[in-house]
């Protein structure tokens, strides 16, 4: 890499840690009345639709007789969710998780009007889908800008939580760009906005009435609300739904790294005041990383001068991108700053090379994927052993905690070096009782608790 300009190191060090935001109402909007919604669920909560889907069962049922078994008699399994109307032509957009595997969706209007819809297409990795149903001069719902959105702004939720059709309910959002485990190409609106299974897929308005984000996740141990919600931004929603509409489905793209959070240790080791960028730690070989000319140790401070504040801002923000665009890196180096072209590739063709490499790096009986770690990652980590996890299934290893970028350092007493070594240490280790595992996560090391399942015959 050919740094761009020289060390500037000590201009990064000037910025203040704190700094005031221009033009914070602070005392002005002290006694400001609080918002009144009811003019946007007037207008607005007419593009707001039901979703009813049935998902066929097993062709047998319970007639009486014991053997639970009568042919020919088909059974359904019903779900609600939420939607709204982006087109009045009958586009309708919505969560994938919630037409997911339907055999049958029908829709419903304010004005009681029922009509089936079919799926246009879906995006396994950001859960969008779009529908469609035959109609016209249907009312549209007002997109906003989702890039604008700041904390603390008041937001409303309408949808049919539990079947409860055109139920409103609001809040304030609460964090922006929120990585969920398993969505890294969703950088999430968190909310405070009471959601509950029947909400999936309805609009999150913001208090001019623009659609900012599709409610998708809650946080609950009791399967209902506990006060955290998260919303899929519109801008990443309609990235992928204008894709569907376009040509049946979605493209995501690809840069084949793996990077880690900076915790404040590190940062000051490779010279940075703030613990802020993404640290690359594994760069695939012949990815539009590589091609870059990334390596591990690397920093990736800003993707096209817009700054990195954690490792998890670059999935989704690459993830939107369409493949063969070129996204200009500023990264950090050895202490000298420089600007690095990656062509963004396709997620899919990294998948299929994923799957490739994975077949023979998974550990059966953890149920995991591993690769060796390089010389270089484990120089910038501070480490002399380890392999890096890629991939979790369900089963112990991801009900232990373990997650996608761990290295795991140790199995009870074995160290782990090898693929074989963590295979073999495993088998050997006996069934139903728990054992330690060292593991490296970000600046620190910790260990698990994991129990091993019975080997599969």
């Amino acid at each position: 890499m050919k740094p761009a300009f020289p060390l500037l190191l000590a201009a990064l060090a000037a910025t203040p840690v704190f700094a005031e935001s221009p033009g914070t109402p602070a005392a002005a909007s002290a006694g400001a009345a609080l918002p009144d919604f009811s003019a946007i669920v007037a207008s607005q909560g007419r593009a707001v639709v039901n979703l009813h889907v049935l998902r066929a069962l097993p062709d047998s049922a319970d007639d009486g007789d014991g053997d639970n078994k009568t042919p020919g008699l088909p059974r359904y399994k019903a779900s609600v969710g939420s939607g709204f109307i982006i087109s009045p032509d009958g586009l309708i957009l919505t969560n994938r998780h919630v037409v997911d595997g339907a055999d049958k969706i029908t829709v419903k209007f304010i004005n009681k009007l029922e009509l089936p819809a079919r799926v246009v297409g879906v995006d396994a990795a950001t859960d969008v889908a779009v529908l469609k149903v035959e109609a016209r001069n249907l009312p549209v719902a007002t997109l906003g800008d989702s890039d604008q959105l700041l904390v603390g702004q008041w937001v409303l939720a309408i949808g049919a939580p539990f079947g409860l059709e055109r139920s409103a309910s609001q809040g304030i959002i609460s964090t922006l760009n929120r990585a969920l485990p398993g969505d890294a190409y969703v950088p999430f609106i968190q909310t405070d906005v009471p959601i509950n299974p029947g909400n999936s897929g309805g609009p999150l308005f913001d208090t001019q009435g623009r659609v900012v984000g599709i409610n998708s996740q809650i946080f609950s141990k009791s399967g209902g609300y506990m006060g955290l919600s998260f919303a899929i931004p519109i801008n990443t929603a309609m990235a992928m739904a204008r894709q569907i509409i376009e040509t049946g489905q979605a493209r995501h793209g690809w840069a084949g790294i793996a990077t880690q959070e900076l915790s404040q240790d590190l940062a000051r080791a490779f010279g940075l005041p703030l613990p802020q960028g993404a640290l690359v730690t594994e760069v695939t070989p012949g990815s539009p990383g590589a091609k870059a000319g990334l390596e591990p140790g690397d920093i990736i401070l800003a993707l096209d001068d817009k700054p990195l504040v954690n490792s998890a801002d670059m999935p989704p923000l690459v993830g939107v991108t369409l493949p063969g665009q070129t996204r200009v890196l500023t990264v950090l180096r050895g202490g000298q700053l420089g600007r690095l072209n990656l062509v963004v590739g396709d997620l899919q063709d990294g998948a299929l090379a994923g799957k490739g490499k994975a077949a023979g790096e998974r550990v059966a009986r953890l149920n995991l994927s591993v690769a060796p770690t390089d010389e270089a990652t484990r120089k910038v980590l501070g480490i002399t052993t380890g392999l890096l996890v890629r991939e979790l299934g369900p089963g112990p290893a991801a009900e232990a905690g373990i997650l996608p970028g761990d290295i795991l350092l140790q199995l009870g007493r074995q160290r782990l070096d090898t693929v074989e070594q963590l295979a073999q240490a495993g088998e050997a280790l006996p069934v139903g009782q728990p054992v330690p595992v060292m593991i490296r996560r970000r600046d620190g090391i910790l260990f698990l608790p994991v129990t091993l399942l019975a080997p599969q015959k």
